[in-house]
């Protein structure tokens, strides 16, 4: 990354935030410059720091990571947060989703995959773990939605396509490779799908993608 890439740790428990903060500073190009215990610490700790990413656990004490993301967003709109998730948190997707929250990964995650996410969100994209998007599949239909309800547009073929590579979470820059077509028309296309989906960010449209069976994972 061309600038240190600045990132505040929020977790209860004391030796998984120790041990992911001494993974990231071995990263060239990271520090973690802050850790909290719970969302009250974050909110405490915000005034004098600006991170550029946010990594929250969902349970905590005190206050847990839907209220902290959603007070955080509140008062610092461009935060970028990506959610630290276990198995069975799923229901809360949907609302972290239509917060703002950027990322989701597992907390037993490989550290590549944590770095890779820190640097999608940091760059402006949307990241889910694969592992995420399955469990997601299976447990939409029976989870009630914040996503939008109403029938899409219909999309051309060359949006369905795209609309799949966004959904395995690949960059645009990667799509386009995919597609032999030029980023630039990729972005053109992604905007395209946003506003005929309704949806604000790529985490929304995933969400929305598989909850009315755009795509298939």
């Amino acid at each position: 990354m061309a600038k240190e890439c600045k990132i505040v740790v929020v977790d209860d428990h004391t030796l998984f935030r120790n041990g992911l903060r001494t993974l990231l500073d071995g990263i060239e190009g990271f520090s973690v410059i802050g850790e909290a215990s719970n969302g009250v610490e974050l909110l405490e700790l915000l005034p004098g720091i600006e991170p550029d990413v946010i990594l929250l656990d969902i349970e905590m004490p005190k206050m847990n990571g839907i209220v902290t993301a959603e007070e955080a967003l509140k008062r610092y709109p461009n935060l970028k947060i990506i959610t630290l998730s276990m198995y069975g948190d799923e229901d809360y997707y949907f609302k972290m989703v239509s917060l703002g929250v950027k990322g989701f990964i597992l907390k037993n995650s490989e550290i590549k995959e944590v770095a890779a996410a820190i640097e999608t969100v940091v760059g402006g994209g949307s990241y889910f773990s694969q592992e995420l998007l399955f469990n997601l599949v299976s447990n939409l239909k029976s989870t009630p939605s914040s996503v939008p309800e109403d029938s899409p547009e219909e999309l051309s073929q060359r949006e369905s396509e795209i609309l799949l590579h966004i959904c395995r979470g690949e960059s645009n820059s990667e799509i386009a490779d995919s597609l032999f077509i030029s980023k630039r028309t990729v972005d053109k296309h992604r905007s395209n799908i946003l506003a005929k989906t309704g949806c604000k960010n790529t985490a929304n449209l995933v969400v929305y993608a598989i909850k009315n069976n755009l795509v298939e994972i």
